[in-house]
């Protein structure tokens, strides 16, 4: 999924882990400053760990309403009709009425248990950012770390191995494993050209999708049009853009206008314009977009959040140097996989040149000044004595392999 900024969202949510993090800070006023405002600096990152379990209560909250209002409703008219009835099919309406609250009773039973949960889920990550502190900081990062992998995870399908590091960890309440399990299920659907799962979770969010302007509902159903085309199944292909393609043109009828003219071109069509639209890519655009709408409504990152963070990482290592040849194997940007990561990444403002010695891999400055060898090569002073002590005063270049005496060694100076 490509990387785009996400609003903070609710006002509310946001301010959680900023209010946890104050009150870590008046818990710590004994700590070292530094420490403390990177601990409380890093808190509100947190974001998403609140967001995405209030969204899913606030979703859960919103079918049990809409549940028992549609019951409630349909109950009311049903006794309404029964004033009207023989006495006889009344009792057989009313009676029906009563199974049907009654069945509507343990639903909303199940649903008030799910809301139970997800309040839990909530408390316990309140409590989690609560219980950072200086004393106890090593392992909440080592718990924060395995959020992360796991995030990463569930987002590249790794599902079992995730599960595994959730259960060895004990963890269930900081990660939204059943969340991506409804993305799952989507994704699975969609890479097996199938749209109706995709379309019931459009159903699901269909308020907050027309909040956001979304056009995934769109999409799935031009690209449910052309598999009627692609089948020759021209009557129902029409009978489809009719009853669920018309209301769309009001605001897309560009792309409804390309996508009927396929009736004519067939899908076997050479010509670009629509051949396109016939490509199996389109189930792939399908999936990923699908993504960046389950994200967005959740209040996720698109990008998983172990990539932001090796980011945030490598932007403060990337310059021109690290993509040569010679590049030492101690930087991470050496590897391939960094560098593809690192690739939209600015490099790093160096207001002054840091010189690293190629022995001891230690920063050379005025309390470890460089030396120059006859040959030019610069080493720094600690490295150059230890190994003037084990070899009688003899150095041995380790690049070039020319040996001298210490004495002919020659101090730089840093400007």
């Amino acid at each position: 999924m490509e990387v785009e900024p996400l609003s903070n969202g609710n006002s509310a949510t946001a301010a959680a882990p900023i209010a946890a993090a104050a009150a870590i800070a008046a818990a710590a006023a004994a700590s070292p400053s530094s420490k403390l405002t990177q601990l409380t600096e890093s808190l509100k990152l947190e974001h998403q760990f609140l967001r995405v379990p209030f969204e899913h209560y606030k979703k859960t909250i919103r079918a049990n309403h809409r549940a028992a209002e549609k019951e409630i409703s349909a109950a009311v008219a049903g006794v309404s009709e029964a004033a009207d009835l023989s006495p006889d099919d009344a009792v057989q309406r009313l009676n029906s009425l009563v199974s049907r609250l009654q069945g509507l009773k343990r639903k909303l039973e199940e649903g008030s248990r799910m809301e139970h949960l997800q309040a839990q889920r909530c408390r316990a990550r309140l409590d989690h950012l609560e219980s950072a502190d200086m004393d106890h900081l090593s392992e909440w990062n080592s718990t924060r770390l395995k959020r992360i992998l796991v995030d990463y995870m569930l987002r590249m399908s790794y599902y079992d191995t995730a599960i595994k590091l959730v259960e060895s960890s004990n963890i269930p309440d900081l990660v939204d494993i059943d969340v991506f399990n409804e993305a799952k299920k989507v994704i699975d659907a969609l890479q097996n050209k199938e749209v109706a799962p995709a379309l019931a979770w459009c159903a699901d969010n269909k308020f907050r999708l027309k909040k956001s302007k979304s056009k995934f509902e769109f999409q799935l159903r031009l690209q449910e049009f052309i598999e009627l085309v692609r089948a020759e199944n021209n009557l129902r292909a029409i009978t489809y853009a009719r009853k669920y393609l018309a209301p769309w043109g009001a605001t897309h009828m560009k792309e409804l206008q390309r996508v009927m003219a396929t009736l004519a071109f067939k899908s076997s069509t050479e010509c670009a314009t629509y051949k396109v639209l016939f490509e199996p890519k389109q189930w792939d655009y399908l999936v990923d977009q699908f993504k960046q709408e389950f994200c967005r409504l959740y209040g996720m990152t698109f990008e998983p959040l172990l990539n932001i963070y090796l980011q945030a990482g490598l932007s403060a290592l990337k310059t021109p140097f690290c993509y040569e040849d010679d590049c030492t194997k101690e930087d991470p940007l050496s590897q391939e996989s960094f560098r593809k990561l690192a690739q939209p990444l600015p490099y790093s403002k160096q207001h002054h040149s840091k010189l690293v010695c190629y022995i001891t891999k230690e920063l050379m400055d005025t309390e470890n000044p460089p030396l120059v060898l006859p040959n030019g090569y610069v080493y720094s002073t600690k490295a150059l004595e230890e190994m003037a002590k084990k070899n009688n005063g003899k150095i041995t270049c380790p690049r070039t392999g020319l040996v001298c005496n210490y004495a002919e060694v020659v101090k730089a100076y840093i400007s």
